[in-house]
């Protein structure tokens, strides 16, 4: 338990101070709060009983009667009972204010800082740990997680440290009252207590089975919404809602498990703390008849265990919230301890400049597998070799899993390498630093990706000083700007969340002119004109040739016209090149290359003899 205790005091770096503040005013406060009983204990046994002053009368008494001006001004100004208790009660509820103020300031900060950093650092985890991790329980950290992490911080901490100061003060005073009283009320908090420790024990396993639960009901949820569409295109309305019962009922479960595990502590804890006023009243009243004990020490006593009591029936839902804590920090230090992508230091030298534009890649291994697996999975690359010079065009074609865009996501560093070499300019790519090799590319992913936000704002995505005039000319050469000036807003129009209300070729588009506005050394077009019409795609060639030499491209495509125009054309199949030329090379020798150009050329020759026709 005390690593926990030592994860939080970490967690409170830069807001120990504000802690401090509101532990002083809790203690102020608590102090006050217990001088309220003492008051009425003082007005009765010596104001209205006639008490007189013995040599073992406790000095925290004679200290209070003599603030109050003695035993017989008292009696005979009885109204200075009543203020001074409302005057001490209005006092502690401002230093009790300052406590929750304090501790709400550092709790909030904490979280804030917590999730800039969980956020921060899920950018920087490698592509593999996102490709095997869970949407939806990745999010339930960020949100669910902190937010009880905040919530333990806010209240529970001050609890905490309440209870000691309860402990820490009550304990000193009710000794100096009467000692055989004190055993008898602090008789049963013990097992409370203890029954509390075993309580915390078995939550903290059923909470981090409910978290868990919650997490695989979060990402079936964002699954659902993301595909939404193809739910309702192929009727998956009530496959859906029973792939759901499945987790909701689990998390319902583990939930109703919590639920009742809590009420048994909340009833036994009440059986005991009942108990325990009970017993010290009976003793009480069984002692003052026998004349052990006066009337204004019982009053006190009984108010003392009203005030000590909550917060130690609390002690178990402390603990409660503890567990649920100590659940939700490991979830978090669980993708914290994650290593983020390793960024090799900037050599200046070599940064100060932007790319040419010329690759090498020499005998380049790669698979998706482990890294104790053998290199035999889908999509691997097995020793190709090929050299693009500065301002080429090279394309790139193959079957489905032939590795193409896997190569292109080794260029951008998305995945490293163990085997083989890629240089860029002569530097081996793992020496170069990935945000500023990035930066020396503009791409186009096979599934184009654009934020809820203005296109102007999508467009600027690389290059966020872009002028207007940039920005229309890269939406030209990407045949969207006609589009776009067809919008109600223009540039200004907001696209839904992924660019849903764009179609899927208007889409394509928008990620064409956002690579082509970044101005990069470097341009890869990873299939990024497979929902655009032939008519479309013969204009975006033609101003992409047109600026041909100003950058190194690479395409990859399935259709071959997008090719026909490239310097160079690599066909790959299982990892590996199997043919490299020109069009007219590849088209004139036996093989793939020339196999796919007949089929796709008959096909087009049959439809347009089909339109003819019609």
């Amino acid at each position: 338990m005390f690593s926990y205790f030592n994860t939080i005091w970490s967690l409170m770096r830069g807001y120990r101070l504000r802690y401090g503040l509101a532990l002083v005013s809790l203690m102020v406060a608590t102090l006050l709060n217990y001088g309220v009983p003492l008051i009425g204990s003082v007005t009765i046994d010596f104001a209205v009983s006639g008490k007189t002053i013995a040599h073992d009368t406790s000095r925290p008494v004679l200290w209070l009667l003599h603030l109050l001006g003695g035993a017989e001004h008292l009696r005979n100004n009885l109204w200075l009972a009543p203020a001074a208790m409302v005057l001490l009660s209005a006092i502690g509820g401002v230093f009790s204010y300052l406590k929750g103020w304090q501790a709400s300031l550092a709790s909030d900060g904490i979280a804030r800082r917590l999730k800039n950093q969980l956020y921060n650092h899920l950018n920087h985890l490698p592509a593999r740990h996102h490709d095997l991790s869970d949407t939806g329980d990745l999010v339930q950290r960020c949100t669910s997680d902190v937010e009880t992490t905040r919530q333990f911080l806010a209240s529970q901490v001050m609890d905490i440290g309440n209870a000691f100061i309860l402990a820490g003060t009550a304990l000193p005073l009710m000794l100096s009252l009467n000692v055989p009283m004190t055993l008898v009320s602090f008789s049963l908090i013990g097992p409370i207590v203890i029954y509390g420790y075993v309580y915390f024990r078995q939550v903290r396993h059923v909470f981090k089975g409910v978290e868990e639960a919650e997490g695989a009901l979060t990402g079936v949820v964002q699954e659902n919404l993301t595909g939404i569409r193809v739910v309702r295109a192929f009727s998956r309305h009530e496959f859906e809602r029973a792939k759901f019962a499945e987790p909701n009922a689990l998390y319902r479960d583990r939930a109703v498990r919590m639920i009742k595990l809590m009420a048994w502590y909340w009833s036994i804890s009440d059986i005991v703390a009942i108990s325990q006023i009970g017993l010290t009243l009976i003793v009480g009243a069984h002692w003052i008849a026998t004349g052990q004990l006066t009337v204004g020490v019982l009053f006190a006593f009984l108010a003392y265990l009203g005030i000590m009591m909550w917060p130690v029936r609390q002690m178990g839902r402390i603990l409660t919230d503890l567990g649920k804590t100590t659940v939700a920090l490991n979830r978090i230090k669980e993708i914290l301890a994650v290593a983020p992508e390793s960024e090799p230091p900037a050599d200046p030298a070599v940064t100060a400049q932007p790319l040419s534009g010329q690759i090498s890649v020499a005998d380049l291994h790669f698979h998706h597998a482990s890294s104790d697996l053998p290199a035999t999975g889908r999509g691997a690359l097995n020793g190709i070799s090929f050299a693009v010079k500065p301002g080429e065009t090279l394309a790139i074609l193959g079957p489905s899993g032939s590795g193409k865009s896997t190569l292109m996501h080794l260029l951008l560093r998305l995945y490293d390498y163990r085997q083989g070499s890629i240089r860029f300019d002569g530097h081996e790519l793992s020496t170069l630093p990935r945000k500023w090799l990035r930066g020396q590319i503009g791409v186009v992913m096979q599934e184009p990706f654009l934020f809820s936000k203005s296109l102007r704002e999508n467009l600027r995505l690389g290059h966020s000083t872009a002028p207007e005039n940039e920005i229309e000319s890269a939406a030209r050469a990407a045949c969207i700007h006609d589009t776009i000036l067809g919008f109600e807003h223009g540039y200004e129009t907001v696209i839904g969340e992924r660019g849903i209300t764009l179609s899927g070729g208007q889409r394509q588009r928008v990620a064409i002119a956002r690579a082509v506005l970044k101005q990069a050394p470097l341009l890869i077009l990873d299939d990024a004109m497979s929902a655009i019409d032939a008519e479309t795609e013969t204009m975006i060639l033609d101003a992409l040739k047109a600026r041909r030499g100003h950058a190194t491209t690479l395409v990859i495509a399935h259709r071959l016209a997008t090719l026909v125009h490239a310097d160079r054309i690599l066909v790959l199949d299982h990892g590996r090149i199997i043919q490299t030329g020109t069009h007219a090379e590849l088209a004139a020798q036996d093989g793939l290359y020339r196999r796919l150009w007949q089929i796709q050329t008959n096909v087009e020759s049959d439809f347009k003899t089909e339109l003819q026709a019609t």
